[in-house]
């Protein structure tokens, strides 16, 4: 070799790279024999079976497909549940740069469905335009909650969602004045930190609010009263991806912190039941939003995916019976549009009726019983761009609620791994080294903004309309695409109903 000209230590470093490629050579060869053997002897899956080893390549370019999909191959407006304009939309506002899009909407104005608004001759003019005018629930409550806030967080569970997501929404909501629901998960220490207005869920577990053996525990429910920053409680008879089931949370999310908090074993999965077992009748809810309502002194709602509105009328006569101060304070309305972490395809697909039916049918329902007044509309349920919050508003929502929406102004890609906690941006896991990613210091910032841009531009929708604040919009400023490929008032799909029909034909009949 030194005739050839090359140093001893060369001659070495060729040498030992040769034997390392031989052994990679012969390590390759062998996992391939294994592989193969596995293959061709298990049962499990035929392509395997009858193409071993390169019938595992199937799966893999089956999972990188979702990915791919996502990035190369779906239009701007063809992805589902979100395509990328709308979650484009969301980081935009979120990251607070520009909004506005040029050269034309790529938005297909013919599909059936479509929403638009009819814009006014005479829009109203920035000095026209007012403040967002204050509600209030619960006025037969000791303590009412009166607000101006028309976007908040929708109950998103801690478990479901890491800590330290749930801060930088509490205390992004905070900052922009809106409110947020726990989830079912209970009260965590990160709901409280940032300071935001919160809407307690009581679910069907009763997280939180239970005893030892799992009933609702009014002591607990006064402790939570007292905290100041608890306005509001909310009993959830279902939720929009899996209505007629309980919450799931995956043994591997249940850490110490949310095993105290829900008060189930670590590491076990959480399965709520589907129902409450206290709440068979519309009575029975009755009686418990009374109860909640007397030992917290706060008002309090229920949350529901609309199937039938049987149920809703019969509640609605009762009321009646019982005395205008028995109505549950506000009803949030869930639907089939709603997202979760975890559910049966067989309800996330097929159960439950749409939003955009439902929220105006229950709307119509509690004027026709004279209750719309009394009884406050909170719509859920898919709703993430000032358009779906105006549309909800001319609907007859008070206000409007979003779960996903927040979620991605934080930094959620769609990457569907929610239930796996393997989230890759640190929202829905608990593993410390993908939390890392998610700074709350810059992410709380993001879910102001978020909130603040969407009610901005649903104030611009508007004054578009000619009316001077968002309250102010009502049906026949909205317009929906029929199966002609026209757009029809909204008025004449879902006319509104005389306040007190219902109670006026009752009497008659």
């Amino acid at each position: 070799m030194e005739s050839l000209g090359l140093p001893v230590i060369v001659v070495d470093v060729l040498f030992f790279m040769a034997i390392l490629f031989i052994c990679a050579v012969g390590l390759g060869a062998l996992t391939i024999l294994i592989l193969y053997i596995i293959d061709i002897t298990q049962t499990k899956h035929a392509v395997r079976r009858n193409f071993p080893v390169l019938g595992r390549g199937r799966y893999w370019m089956e999972h990188l497909g979702v990915f791919f999909r996502q990035y190369f191959f779906a239009m701007d407006r063809e992805e589902m549940p979100f395509n990328r304009e709308q979650r484009s939309y969301v980081y935009r506002a979120a990251k607070g740069v520009d909004t506005t899009l040029a050269f034309g909407s790529t938005r297909d104005l013919r599909q059936t469905g479509t929403i638009m608004f009819a814009n006014s001759a005479f829009p109203s003019l920035r000095e026209d335009a007012v403040a967002t005018s204050e509600v209030e629930i619960g006025p037969y409550a000791r303590t009412p909650y009166r607000t101006r806030s028309l976007f908040n967080v929708s109950g998103m569970s801690y478990g479901a969602l890491s800590g330290v997501a749930i801060k930088s929404l509490s205390r992004g909501a905070a900052a922009a004045g809106a409110w947020m629901n726990t989830g079912e998960g209970g009260l965590s220490p990160f709901h409280l930190e940032g300071g935001c207005d919160i809407v307690f869920q009581i679910g069907t577990a009763k997280y939180g609010v239970r005893d030892e053996d799992g009933n609702l525990s009014d002591e607990k429910l006064k402790e939570l009263a007292d905290i100041e920053r608890v306005r509001m409680f909310e009993i959830k008879l279902s939720q929009g991806a899996k209505p007629g089931k309980g919450g799931i949370l995956q043994g591997v999310k249940v850490t110490e912190e949310i095993s105290e908090i829900r008060g189930i074993p670590v590491g076990t999965d959480s399965i709520s039941p589907n129902r409450h077992k206290d709440i068979k009748t519309p009575q029975d809810l009755l009686d418990m939003v009374h109860r909640i309502r007397e030992v917290t002194g706060k008002p309090v709602g229920f949350k529901a995916v609309m199937g039938g509105f049987e149920w809703l009328e019969e509640m609605c006569e009762e009321i009646h019976k019982r005395g205008i101060e028995s109505a549950p304070d506000f009803i949030t309305i869930d639907s089939s549009d709603g997202g979760t972490g975890a559910a049966p395809m067989s309800l996330m697909d097929y159960m439950g009726i749409p939003i955009w039916e439902s929220l105006p049918s229950t709307v119509n329902l509690l004027r026709g019983y004279n209750l719309k007044d009394r009884i406050k509309v909170v719509s859920s349920g898919k709703l993430i761009t000032p358009a779906d919050v105006a549309w909800a508003l001319c609907m007859g929502a008070d206000f409007v609620t979003s779960a996903r929406g927040f979620m991605f102004s934080i930094g959620c890609i769609q990457a569907l791994q929610c239930n796996k906690n393997t989230c890759p941006t640190g929202i829905t896991t608990h593993d410390k080294k993908l939390q890392r990613g998610l700074d709350p210091e810059d992410k709380w910032r993001r879910a102001q903004r978020y909130i603040e841009h969407v009610v901005y531009e649903v104030g611009v929708i508007a004054h578009s309309c000619g009316v001077r604040e968002p309250r102010e919009l009502e049906r026949k400023h909205g317009l929906i695409v029929c199966s002609e490929g026209r757009p029809h008032p909204v008025s004449d799909m879902y006319p509104d109903v005389e306040v007190g029909s219902r109670l006026r034909q009752q009497a008659a009949e």
